[in-house]
């Protein structure tokens, strides 16, 4: 049976087919729907982890007590998971374990572009890396045998273009793997340093087989063309190579690390000129030239942003591709904004309003720092926001402490920002935070996590209670309030920020997306009673449109959340349903 598959849908079809007993992640785009659609095979446990260090170290857990397991994020969150990763590298396995990571290029969701690659290289990993979803499946099963062969996490990189393509996907049956036998051995599994050492000599040994592995095995293959030119590629490079270099001679690396050396050399004796293809950095092409090997690679490519084939051609070939434009006017510059009735919008206003520097960080609520709202002054990684707005107070004095706020969403809260707030707190600090509870953790398309009160299979559970959280952490002052009552927010905010001892402040709405929120239906502008004054416009609506000589709202993407009604000093905001005044 074949189906038409995303990548992401593809690995996790591979999971089920391998047999997974356990499957943990933190959402993070480009690898959400790796463990969304694993959840829908009920044979597998599955769960949304607090973060990706803590979803690792399930799956740790899970293939030490014998069962195969699975752990998927996005290159930012194996940061966060980096400290499991390495040691997990010494232990080995019982059964089988399969990272899955994700890479950005292009940061298309993200803030940096790293190359996930290096931590393969670093963590003495190996890693496989799919060039289609129908690699994604197989690649995943790959890894399994390869993780119980040579007793080791393997790596399987996606990248964006991988991840949420389609291609067309052989399905297979599931195979029957019966859990593995749990044996106690300190020795292996109990990482202290008299243990590690000999552990560390293990890997050694591991990688050196590893080596011989990549030069044999099919998974890195040869396509013989014409040898005047040669190609080695992997990934999503492989499809644009083969679309700029047509028939020519490719070496197609499926596994990234380590690189099959032998290989590598016999094909670079029979072309001609010897090109290496890969987005971000040069980590095949520098192995080749270690090597002593001539190619050619980033003195003609980028090592910045997404590839593409007419990109390739143009920087290789020189050649510039005509694109035909169907329209000939200018497209109007779209940028990104939150949505209509987004219950950030009411919090934004007004802590512009009381400019506030405001220590952001990785949520749907970093588009504050955008205009019309540019009120976020820094956004670095998940719960930064916290532990920066310390430092920020700690750098600049208490009266600079008063004029800052931290603020996350719950689930970037419960993610790593706690952690922050105890710091805050043990370190005699001042700052107030403000949690942005929308219930759901939206910036990722709607998962549940420990605060919403249900798991990634919509089953109910015990929920987070932040209020109590935070008390249980040493701040006494914890507020709740509905961001778009404006005057009460207001009020809190001045009141907390003034205030001698930690605080934290709870925005709690719900995000506008979710399918319960309902909302009475758009509004519109009655001209005879609006006096242009233009306070409805800094909520930075996008249904709000100025169009010089009057207001008007787009029906079309207003929800009728009625925010911009608390602005109207005139009662000129009215619903559409409405007969008196005009639109």
């Amino acid at each position: 049976m074949k189906k038409l598959m995303l990548g992401n849908e593809a690995v996790a079809r591979g999971a089920y087919e391998a047999g997974v007993t356990v499957a943990a992640a933190y959402p993070g785009t480009p690898s959400t729907e790796i463990t969304e659609n694993i959840a829908k095979y009920d044979e597998i446990y599955s769960e949304w982890s607090p973060n990706e260090k803590v979803s690792l170290e399930v799956a740790i857990g899970a293939c030490i007590a014998g069962a195969r397991s699975i752990c998927s994020m996005k290159h930012v969150g194996l940061n966060v998971a980096a400290d499991p990763l390495f040691t997990a590298s010494y232990t080995g396995v019982n059964a089988g374990l399969v990272i899955m990571v994700a890479d950005d290029p292009g940061m298309h969701s993200s803030q940096n572009e790293q190359d996930s690659r290096f931590y393969a290289r670093a963590s003495k990993v190996p890693m496989l890396e799919p060039a289609d979803s129908q690699e994604c499946k197989d690649f995943v099963k790959q890894a399994f045998e390869i993780s119980e062969k040579f007793d080791c996490p393997v790596f399987v990189r996606l990248s964006t273009r991988i991840a949420h393509s389609q291609s067309v996907v052989e399905l297979g049956e599931k195979v029957d793997f019966k859990l593995k036998d749990y044996n106690k051995d300190f020795n292996k599994y109990v990482m202290m340093p008299a243990m590690a050492r000999k552990r560390h000599v293990e890997v050694e040994k591991r990688m050196a087989a590893l080596r011989e592995f990549s030069n044999t095995s099919e998974i890195n293959k040869i396509e013989w063309g014409s040898k005047e030119i040669g190609v080695i590629t992997s990934g999503i490079a492989y499809q644009y190579a083969r679309e700029v270099f047509g028939d020519v001679s490719y070496l197609k690396i499926g596994m990234v690390h380590p690189l099959p050396e032998k290989l590598i050399a016999d094909f670079a004796k029979e072309v001609k000129t010897l090109y290496a293809i890969e987005e971000l950095e040069p980590f095949i092409e520098n192995q080749v030239r270690k090597m002593g090997i001539n190619v050619i690679g980033k003195d003609l490519l980028p090592v910045v942003g997404e590839y593409s084939a007419q990109l390739i051609k143009e920087k290789v070939f020189g050649e510039k591709v005509e694109t035909k434009t169907l329209i000939n006017d200018v497209v109007p510059v779209r940028p990104p904004v939150m949505c209509p009735g987004c219950p950030h919008r009411g919090m934004y206003y007004v802590i512009k309003k009381l400019k506030l520097t405001v220590s952001g960080d990785i949520g749907c609520y970093t588009l504050g720092a955008l205009p019309p709202t540019e009120c976020m002054d820094t956004c670095i990684c998940m719960g930064a926001s916290v532990s920066a707005a310390h430092g920020m107070e700690k750098a600049r004095g208490k009266e600079f402490g008063k004029k800052t706020v931290a603020v996350l969403g719950d689930s970037t809260f419960i993610h790593s920002g706690i952690t922050g707030l105890i710091d805050i707190v043990y370190n005699k600090g001042n700052s107030t935070v403000i949690i942005l509870d929308n219930s759901i953790t939206g910036m990722t398309g709607h998962q549940h996590n420990p605060t919403t009160g249900f798991t990634i299979k919509g089953e109910p559970t015990r929920q987070v209670d932040l209020v109590k959280l935070s008390n249980a952490v040493g701040v006494d002052r914890v507020k709740v309030v509905d961001p778009f009552d404006l005057k009460e927010f207001e009020k809190i905010v001045k009141e907390e920020i003034e205030a001698d001892e930690p605080s934290v402040i709870i925005s709690q709405r719900p995000c506008a997306l979710l399918k319960d929120v309902k909302f009475e239906g758009p509004l519109k502008i009655n001209s005879e009673k609006c006096k242009m004054c233009k306070m409805c416009l800094k909520i930075g609506c996008p249904a709000l449109v100025d169009k010089g000589e009057f207001i008007e709202i787009n029906d079309a993407l207003c929800v009728g959340c009625e925010l911009c009604t608390k602005l109207c000093s005139c009662a000129a905001i009215e619903k559409a349903g409405d007969n008196n005044g005009k639109a």
